[in-house]
């Protein structure tokens, strides 16, 4: 696939993906597209040599995997499919001061500031009992901006260019209407008609997240970013998701893209899960075959990496500072918080180096804690051979990204071409 191709792709992929429901959602259809048979968690399995599978739990977690004749090794690329946002709160409506107002989390390390003032939607997933008392759920996406979270005037706050402080629980509620009479489940059964739900006896439970309305676009004179909500970490999720669809089925190859890395991946379709470990146990039935397979294994954990952001050079490591559309990023920490080590970078540098693709390196500065990634976790975990790998990324955990347009095309060239 070609640069262009693969980049409006992307943007595409991005707009259609406004919460780990919905990219998980968007990834099995293409991977329906693509051949891919689907695979549920509670059937048996009888898996067949030269055919694809997919299998999502929790419908926010995707794991998709060739099935070759010979498959005593796997490569293997982890992404994530959540970003930092604010959650709406099970009974999120607040009516005072003229207005309807939502009640709101702050989910992950998110970045405050950038959410004031931007046209919000609302999506995810609702939970609903049916006139046959039959519990179901489906994903909405409300689509039209509805709602936003209005700034403090500056003639009302004259240190608001100083030391400006946000309150999660007063400061940051969306403003949705100003007719009181608005009703929530109401509201919420309106949105399941739009989508053909119309037995709807009680709205139960849901998991809703707003997110920004202004779609991913290119910027700058020659194209040079890819500006977008979310590309931590559906970035790495569509690039693995198309290298794995590019495929000939004789490849061993897995991609599994888990959910709630932001909040420490410790759930049943986290990282910390047993999802992955429970699918490779049902495609190595054999303890002694699983085993040589993993040991024999790679994991790539790709998520975004820290590129030097021009105004502050002063944050990073002068030495180890990757540059926006210089090529993937290997990331080190002494401390583990990556799982990249000497044998598994040098694998990873050889394939790139074949492939004529440029590599940076990133180590956070010694003064300064480091994030970490699902692979030190996956490695635990399975006991896979793990790199920690990302794509230069400005204004991560803001409510709008931005990253290079040449960088992910080339990590998708690298996971095409690679060899174990």
């Amino acid at each position: 696939m070609n640069k262009q191709d693969f980049n409006e792709g992307l943007l595409g992929f991005l707009d259609a993906s406004p919460t780990p429901f919905h990219a998980t959602q968007n990834m099995a259809m293409m991977f329906e597209n693509a051949g891919f048979i689907k695979l549920e968690e509670v059937d048996k399995w009888e898996l067949q040599e030269g055919q694809k599978y997919y299998v999502t739990r929790n419908d926010s977690s995707i794991i998709a995997f060739t099935y070759p004749k010979i498959r005593a090794k796997y490569l293997m690329v982890g992404a994530h499919t959540d970003s930092p946002n604010l959650k709406l709160k099970p009974n999120p409506v607040i009516k005072e001061h003229g207005v309807v107002k939502f009640g709101v989390e702050s989910y992950g390390g998110l970045l405050l500031n950038p959410w004031f003032d931007r046209d919000l939607s609302l999506a995810g997933r609702v939970s609903y009992l049916s006139h046959d008392n039959s519990v179901e759920s489906a994903l909405i996406n409300v689509e039209k901006p509805i709602t936003v979270v209005p700034s403090l005037a500056i003639h009302l706050d004259d240190k608001a260019n100083k030391d400006k402080t946000i309150n999660k629980q007063t400061d940051m509620c969306p403003i949705l209407t100003t007719n009181e009479a608005f009703e929530f489940d109401e509201f919420i059964k309106w949105q399941l008609d739009k989508i053909g739900i119309r037995d709807v006896k009680e709205v139960y439970a849901h998991e809703l997240s707003f997110y920004d309305t202004q779609k991913a676009s290119f910027i700058g004179l020659h194209n040079d970013f890819i500006s977008s909500a979310r590309l931590d970490n559906l970035l790495s999720c569509y690039t693995a998701m198309v290298s794995i669809c590019s495929l000939h089925v004789d490849k061993a190859m897995l991609f599994v893209a888990t959910d709630h890395e932001e909040v420490g991946s410790e759930s049943t379709s986290g990282a910390g899960g047993s999802f992955l470990e429970n699918t490779l146990h049902r495609i190595f039935d054999d303890y002694e075959e699983y085993t040589q397979m993993v040991r024999s294994s790679l994991m790539i954990s790709a998520d975004n990496a820290h590129a030097i952001h021009p105004n502050f050079p002063s944050k990073h490591d002068a030495h180890h500072a990757p540059y926006i559309n210089k090529g993937v990023v290997l990331k080190v920490n002494a401390n583990q918080r990556y799982a990249s080590n000497s044998t598994t970078i040098s694998k990873f540098m050889n394939v790139a180096s074949l492939l004529n693709e440029p590599l940076q390196n990133f180590v956070t500065r010694s003064d300064m804690g480091c994030g970490s990634t699902i692979g030190p976790i996956t490695a635990t975990r399975i006991g896979i051979d793990t790199i920690d790998v990302g794509l230069p990324t400005l204004a991560m955990h803001s409510i709008r990204e931005l990253a290079g347009s040449e960088d992910a095309h080339s990590l998708y060239k690298i996971l095409v071409g690679f060899q174990v």
